[in-house]
């Protein structure tokens, strides 16, 4: 863990939170880097809705994105940052407006190349799950 990395910078309120994750209503609950994990909560926000009353998958695939990638990013030292390079999500039940969890894993941290994975569920039930790739960039 680097303190001065831009997650941890951000974790103690040095840096501002990415306006995504504010407009997601993203709240970090737990993060273990040696493990690669993280557990978020989002907002599912009336505004995230579809004609049908559910969060709209791209809303979902965002949660998604931002449990795996700052799951990496706690891993990661200064200067450094991992753009995802791909995302595969899947989609199990419909999410309705309220808390949404999330859950973020490094599966595998390559020498560039890092493999991601996550889930999101409401109520104890799976909403949707992602696999991604990241690599590592410097600034």
């Amino acid at each position: 863990m680097d303190p001065k990395a831009f997650f941890w910078q951000i974790q103690e309120g040095k840096l501002p939170q990415p306006a995504a994750a504010r407009t997601l209503g993203m709240r970090i609950v737990h993060v273990d880097p040696e493990e690669g994990a993280l557990e978020a909560e989002f907002e599912g926000k009336a505004e995230f809705i579809n004609p049908a009353g559910n969060i709209q998958g791209g809303f979902l695939s965002a949660m998604l994105d931002d449990t795996m990638g700052p799951a990496l990013a706690a891993q990661l030292a200064e200067g450094e940052f991992a753009p995802t390079l791909n995302l595969n999500v899947q989609f199990f039940s419909p999410a309705k407006p309220g808390k949404v969890r999330g859950i973020g894993r490094v599966e595998k941290r390559g020498g560039g190349i890092c493999y991601l994975s996550g889930e999101l569920s409401q109520e104890g039930r799976i909403v949707a799950k992602a696999t991604a790739t990241a690599v590592i960039r410097k600034l």
